[in-house]
């Protein structure tokens, strides 16, 4: 990316900040993905109850790595030597955490953090439960407005995100929803049983912080995730 773009980029990372941090969500500016670490570590005490939302963006930039290696008590969703059940009680862990780090799957300059789940361990964690919620997103995720955030998901995060997880959904053979567009009766969802095995069953849109200061944005000058 060339100096005249990066430029225009930063603008609407002031632009959105700003927009955030009038909803009390506090939000920086993170230049770089090797930034990320330390700028977390900073965030956390040692001994904190570390917990996650399901992330390629806190692989990428060696998050995970810092949670397990770190002194934390960190409930790893990711832990191979877990079953079922042994997630499913990370996941209730999840809600008593000091700290809960994810992503975001949009940010809008309007403010908002938009999140789509499935099982929506994630969202039900960032709505209520951990003490801070921290989330690394890069600046390809934010939009000017809540439907472009909408459509952001339609077209680029629940794909990829499906085909990871080998769904068999519409959008893994076509590399879109199935209903691509928006209108006024139906912004978010897909006609009712339309996709049998969607990611996409819970829309939720962060708003005004009731706590302010629990929800952190670290907005990353790369491309990352979804």
């Amino acid at each position: 990316m060339d100096d005249h773009l990066r430029a225009i980029k930063h603008l609407q990372v002031e632009r959105t900040i700003r927009s955030l941090e009038k909803n009390n969500i506090e939000a920086r500016f993170v230049e770089t993905a090797k930034d990320v670490v330390p700028t977390v570590a900073s965030l956390l005490k040692n001994g904190d109850r570390v917990a996650v939302g399901g992330s390629m963006t806190l692989f990428e930039t060696g998050v995970i790595d810092l949670l397990r290696n770190g002194n934390y008590t960190f409930y790893d969703r990711y832990d191979k030597s877990l079953g079922k059940e042994g997630v499913d009680e990370v996941f209730l862990k999840s809600f008593t955490a000091d700290a809960y780090l994810a992503s975001a799957n949009a940010l809008t300059e309007h403010g908002e953090v938009y999140c789509v789940d499935g099982r929506s361990n994630r969202t039900a964690a960032m709505l209520y439960g951990p003490k801070q919620v921290i989330l690394i997103v890069s600046w390809d995720k934010i939009v000017p407005d809540l439907v472009s955030a909408i459509l952001r998901v339609k077209d680029i995060a629940a794909p990829a995100n499906a085909t990871r997880l080998k769904t068999g959904t519409y959008c893994t053979g076509k590399g879109k929803c199935m209903q691509a567009q928006c209108d006024d009766r139906h912004l978010m969802a897909l006609p009712a049983g339309a996709c049998e095995h969607t990611i996409c069953s819970n829309y939720v849109v962060f708003s005004q912080q009731q706590v302010e200061g629990r929800m952190k944005v670290l907005i990353v000058g790369e491309s990352l995730g979804y």
